[in-house]
């Protein structure tokens, strides 16, 4: 019996096969999320650079995805391959270096059990099909933008940009919504948040957010349609006042003090994507008009 046949009739199969390459994709977030920062960082100076005319700087050593090569931030050691083992590795290291024996932050074998769980519930909400992969690339896009902006108060076009495109393309299959809906919802999603913060500008002469929140909002749009952005936003806009306002408190901070809106935007628009149907109809049937 082929693949794909074992696992569209044992959900079960599924449902482990994607919690555990969850594992596999978490430990490559961790580097993502760890180094994209870096290198965008390093081409905006390289064209700041170009623009200003300014005499070429020593070229810089070569860094990416790929190299150099993982090692402890304390002391250089170079993380070998049984080092880098998703959870387990953490587990046995009893969450140490093993060269100088500084501790390893929880943040990584955090972000792998999070991928993992998540994927495994992907798997389990929408069974083998287009629709649970095609979904699982945009939770694990969404983990890596949501980590690196409440760090870095950024979200990456090279990450936020293409899964928007793919939100068009799958729609354009019908996979989730029809096109025509797909099409309005990203520019609807784009729309919204630009006129909040321009009006918010104009009042206050303050920036209220980025414009990496717009695309992000756009982007849930090509996935899910118009019809899940004012869900998206209401639930965005709540978690982000309590949880922030709670986060604030914890940190002694003023409440003029930045807070990252991607974070929340991505867990509410994942929420409105799937259950954004039945959190709508639940609230109509509450008020008594349906």
């Amino acid at each position: 019996m082929p693949l794909n046949e074992i696992l569209a009739h044992y959900p079960l199969a599924f449902v482990v096969i994607a919690g555990g390459i969850g594992l596999l994709v978490g430990s490559f977030l961790n580097v993502l999320i760890w180094r994209l920062p870096k290198m965008l960082e390093r081409e905006w100076r390289m064209q700041a650079h170009d623009i200003l005319g300014l005499p070429c700087e020593t070229p810089l050593p070569t860094y990416n995805l790929l190299l150099p090569h993982s090692q402890c931030p304390h002391c250089g050691h170079r993380i070998r391959a049984w080092e880098n083992i998703p959870l387990l590795s953490f587990v046995l290291l009893r969450g140490r270096c093993s060269a100088c024996a500084a501790p390893i932050s929880k943040r990584y074998p955090l972000t792998e059990l999070a991928c993992s769980l998540v994927s495994a519930f992907i798997a389990w909400h929408f069974g083998f099909g287009w629709a649970a992969c095609m979904t699982l690339l945009l939770t694990w896009g969404l983990l890596a933008m949501s980590l690196i902006d409440a760090r870095h108060q950024l979200l990456p076009d090279v990450l936020v940009l293409p899964l928007m495109w793919l939100g068009l393309i799958v729609n354009s299959l019908g996979l989730f919504v029809p096109l025509q809906d797909a099409f309005w919802g990203a520019v609807a999603g784009y729309m919204a948040l630009w006129s909040v913060f321009w009006l918010f500008k104009l009042i206050t002469g303050k920036d209220g957010m980025g414009y990496g929140d717009f695309k992000l909002l756009a982007m849930f749009g090509a996935w899910g349609g118009w019809q899940i952005l004012p869900l998206t936003i209401l639930l965005s806009s709540l978690a982000g006042a309590v949880i922030g306002l709670i986060c604030l408190r914890l940190r002694k901070a003023k409440t003029s003090t930045p807070i990252p809106f991607g974070p929340y935007l991505a867990i509410a628009g994942w929420i409105a994507l799937l259950w954004g149907v039945q959190i709508t109809d639940f609230y109509w049937q509450f008020v008594g008009l349906k």
